[in-house]
């Protein structure tokens, strides 16, 4: 499977599990992924002995991008390097997934986002009965700091 554009949500159609070493712990982890319903988003769940906490894949939940991507607090709970994940959920067109995971940061695996990929053709995906929502550009967004800067323009 690849890139795919389409007008309705998805998920996975079965649970589809990895197990790996986190990179900058060294620790065992075992990441679960489970079919989510429609406007679910994507939803990780830490559990660390019987208590759980949850993170959505939001740019508000980014508390750090030092060594990785971590959401959550980096002083307290958080999960960390969620890049290789996040490009695999990306590039197959999931909107809809429960990340359940028993450690602080997604495992390395091979250091891509291939396994993931594996994982979730192995499920399957599913399309959904609610249609996609999508922003639009209506006026030029700029964003600075320092000397970096990100800009979005209308197109016709």
């Amino acid at each position: 499977m690849g890139f795919v554009l389409h007008d309705y949500q998805t998920t996975l159609k079965s649970r589809a599990t990895l197990t790996g070493t986190g990179v900058h712990s060294g620790k065992p982890v075992t990441v679960n992924f489970l079919p989510a319903d429609a406007d679910t988003g994507i939803v990780f769940q830490l559990s660390n002995g019987g208590e759980s906490r949850e993170f959505h894949a939001l740019v508000s939940e980014v508390g750090a991008t030092d060594l990785c991507t971590m959401l959550g607090d980096p002083a307290g709970e958080h999960i960390g390097t969620v890049e290789h994940l996040m490009a695999a959920v990306f590039g197959l067109g999931v909107d809809n997934l429960v990340i359940e995971i028993d450690g602080r940061e997604v495992p390395i695996l091979d250091g891509s986002a291939v396994p993931f990929v594996e994982a979730f053709d192995q499920a399957g995906i599913e399309m959904l009965p609610v249609k996609r929502r999508y922003i639009r550009v209506v006026k030029p967004v700029r964003i600075e700091n320092g000397a970096s800067w990100a800009e979005f323009r209308p197109y016709d």
